[in-house]
């Protein structure tokens, strides 16, 4: 089924989140994957807080204080990587699948576009780095609104800039609570899951679930 828009959210979809932590595996130690994990999940609980309390602050600011806080519970990583970690995270690698994928379903003649928590000098980067920026036309980014996901006017972004209806958006997350606000809003919604996690959000169910974005 064809669409008008392919919107595809940044990181852990398109951007592999853990690619900093693994460049400097060696370094970090044998709680490598621990402490990638715990930055990953304190960085996206921050978005949420600062959302419900109406206190934004940007991606990269969260990205920064949610390693700080890493650093403090993981035992034994030493401090001194930080400058390294958060430079690797400005050149994240794509998965693999991700430029052929989009190529062909802008072939199609649909915009292909980013909607995404990162700021936009942090998504730009991710972009040029990974060779997307002739793929990708649009990159729409919750900095323009001062708040974070799931918050409805964040996927109004993209029905407002190409005067879409919802259903005529496919919208593509690996994070099911970033799907379950998209269902919400009305997008068509393909979950990548690409972790193999159990589903939940049962009464906000993706159109379809794919192990990656190979299948789309």
């Amino acid at each position: 089924m064809s669409h008008a828009a392919y919107v595809f959210d940044a990181y852990g979809t398109l951007f592999d989140v853990h690619a900093a932590v693994r460049r400097h595996a060696g370094d970090v130690g044998p709680d490598y994957r621990l402490f990638s994990e715990m930055w990953r999940a304190k960085q996206l609980e921050y978005s949420w807080t600062r959302a419900l309390m109406g206190a934004y602050a940007d991606f990269w600011q969260l990205t920064e204080q949610a390693l700080d806080y890493t650093f403090q519970r993981v035992s034994g990583v030493d401090p001194a990587l930080r400058a390294k970690l958060l430079d690797a995270y400005w050149t994240l690698d794509c998965y693999p699948e991700v430029p052929g994928v989009l190529k062909a379903l802008k072939s199609r003649g649909a915009h292909i576009a980013i909607l995404s928590n990162g700021s936009p000098a942090m998504l730009a980067s991710a972009v040029k780095n990974a060779a997307l920026d002739t793929v990708i036309d649009d990159i729409f980014s919750v900095d323009a609104l001062k708040t974070y996901k799931t918050a409805p006017a964040v996927y109004d972004l993209v029905t407002t800039s190409y005067r879409l209806y919802p259903d005529a958006v496919s919208f593509q997350s690996s994070n099911r609570w970033d799907i379950a606000g998209a269902t919400k809003f009305g997008f068509r919604t393909v979950w990548i899951n690409r972790a193999d996690m159990p589903d939940e959000y049962f009464d906000l169910g993706p159109a379809l679930i794919l192990p990656s974005l190979e299948s789309l």
